[in-house]
Parts: C-alpha cells; sequence; structure tokens
C-alpha cells in the first residue's frame, strides 16, 4: 500500500464510491482491493477487518453533514448525509450497534442538545440518534425495493415522501425545539 501511494483516505474514498455503486452486500475486501490496485492483504495496513473499514466509511457518511445551528436542522443533515449514499444508514447503524468509530453522530446531536440547554443530552442524543436511524433505514430499505421492483414506487419520491413523518418524530423528540 505504502508504495501504491494508498492511505486510509484514499481507501475510504474508494470503498464508498463502491458502496454507492453496488452495495453493502457487494462491498468486499477483494472488490476494494481490486479498485485499488493492490492485494486484499494489503489493506489491513490501514483498516484491522472490515468492520474497522466500514467504521470509517461511517465517520466519513456522518462527517459529510453539513453543521446545523440547531437539533431540528442537525437531525435533517444527519438524515441527509444518510440518504446520499446507498446503504448508508446500514452502515452507520451497524458501526453504532457495534460502538465503533468515533461516535460523531451522537456527538453532534449531542452537542446540539446542550446548546439548547437540554436537562440530559446524552439521552436526548441518544434517542434521537435511534429515530434517525431508524427512520433513514427504512427509508432506504423501500428505496432498494423499488430499484428492484419488489414494490410498485419511484425511488426518489420515496425520501421525499416520508419528510412530513421525519419533521414529524423530529419535532415530538425536541419536544417543539426551533
Amino acid at each position: 500500500m505504502r508504495g501504491h501511494g494508498h492511505d486510509l483516505t484514499s481507501i475510504v474514498d474508494t470503498a464508498l464510491a463502491l458502496l454507492d455503486e453496488y452495495g453493502l452486500p457487494d462491498l468486499t475486501m477483494r472488490r476494494l482491493a481490486t479498485a485499488l490496485g493492490v492485494q486484499p492483504s494489503a489493506l489491513y495496513w490501514h483498516v484491522d477487518n472490515k468492520q474497522s473499514l466500514l467504521a470509517a466509511l461511517a465517520d466519513r457518511i456522518v462527517t459529510e453533514a453539513t453543521p446545523a445551528d440547531s437539533v431540528r436542522a442537525e437531525a435533517w443533515a444527519l438524515r441527509d448525509a444518510l440518504l446520499r449514499h446507498r446503504d448508508g444508514a446500514e452502515v452507520v447503524v451497524s458501526t453504532a450497534a457495534l460502538s465503533l468509530g468515533t461516535h460523531a453522530m451522537h456527538h453532534r446531536l449531542r452537542d446540539a442538545y446542550a446548546a439548547e440547554d437540554s436537562a440530559d443530552p446524552t439521552r436526548d442524543a441518544r434517542v434521537l440518534m435511534q429515530f434517525i436511524l431508524g427512520h433513514a433505514s427504512l427509508v432506504q430499505q423501500r428505496m432498494q425495493a423499488a430499484v428492484i421492483g419488489a414494490v410498485d414506487a419511484d425511488p426518489g419520491q420515496i425520501a421525499a415522501s416520508t419528510r412530513a413523518d421525519f419533521d414529524a418524530g423530529v419535532a415530538a423528540l425536541t419536544s417543539g425545539r426551533a
């Protein structure tokens, strides 16, 4: 890897492109190595295993969310970042479930709640994060079902048609915070 000019950033860049093109089930270390022009074993100079790679992907997806100035705006920015990438929510959910990565999503929400004087920003962030991840996962699964013809719907319209439900959920969880 070192001789090929690859670092963790370029590996994650390539993995994210493969995720978008093929989806999580077909994002393999072998496919990633092939795309980078290296042997699969060379990847392990930078990541311990596939789950470590997915944690780095999750961190990247979350950091793509535009920083916002309120809890509600932060929730929307995170939702948009998750939906921007095929299986993005699943990648972030699996990483959060295993407590891997930097926990950037939770920290962003916690900090937003703290700025709005929440009595328990850590708990509030955890609850809102679970809602965002669950919502985005459902939306992405519906979109994939539409892509393969399992449901009769336009994949692009699915995300748009669920915006009101997301907004209502965020409003309920933020107790009307702006």
